[in-house]
């Protein structure tokens, strides 16, 4: 009876401390400068388990063009550095040689929905210095930008399969990749409606909104380098 009622008071006040204690969670972002200072996050007590946030590391010299455009595409340097056009037909090359457009045959609504398991926090873009009311209304412009491109999602994979399974080229031969590449971003503009008559500016939209697509997880997950024969 005793030993409980001592183990009662124990679990009480672990409690207590547990609550007691600022909550505190480590701010991320797709982009370098988030993280600026070491800090420190309890994850546990008896014993106390502390966790470090660091700022993140790049490679200071980035060896090659395919490393570089495979940084880009992940979000580790920015847009800019690259171009969105040059990206997107990066993105658009990996698809293509992978097969990746014929898994997209036959695409309900119900597979779409169960890829969309991400945390609206950790795809927002937040500055090192936003407040909380800054934080919430970046949070809500992204949820809406996800709502709008769920609808586009499907149209996406169904344009990309069409056009894939129409080419007769061969992926290997530069030339015809390119062919393909460019019939589906003729295909991508009109998915995603955007005038045929933009030009540049539109084929930019074209970029952004596919490579924003990517990087949700929405045209699936990817490893971007290449493995070993045998590996799995």
């Amino acid at each position: 009876m005793l030993e409980n009622l001592l183990s009662l008071i124990l679990c009480i006040r672990f409690l207590v401390c547990v609550l007691q204690e600022k909550l505190k969670r480590a701010t991320v972002g797709p982009l370098p400068g988030v993280t600026q200072d070491i800090a420190g996050f309890k994850i546990a007590h008896q014993p106390s388990i502390y966790v470090l946030d660091t700022p993140g590391v790049l490679v200071p010299n980035i060896p090659d063009i395919d490393t570089g455009l495979k940084l880009a595409l992940t979000g580790a340097v920015k847009d800019s550095v690259v171009g969105e056009d040059r990206l997107a037909q990066y993105l658009l090359a990996m698809l293509n040689t992978r097969h990746v457009p014929l898994r997209w045959k036959g695409l309900n609504n119900e597979s779409c929905e169960e890829s969309s398991n991400f945390c609206l926090e950790d795809l927002t873009v937040k500055g090192p210095n936003d407040s909380p009311t800054e934080k919430n209304k970046k949070i809500k412009e992204t949820k809406q930008i996800l709502h709008q491109k769920e609808d586009h999602v499907l149209e996406v994979q169904k344009a990309l399969f069409r056009t894939f399974s129409a080419f007769k080229g061969d992926l290997e031969n530069e030339d015809d990749l390119e062919d393909l590449i460019e019939s589906q971003f003729d295909v991508l503009q009109k998915t995603f409606r955007i005038p045929l008559n933009s030009g540049e500016v539109g084929r930019n939209k074209v970029s952004k909104k596919l490579l924003q697509l990517f990087r949700i997880g929405k045209l699936g997950h990817y490893i971007l380098d290449s493995l070993p024969k045998g590996a799995s």
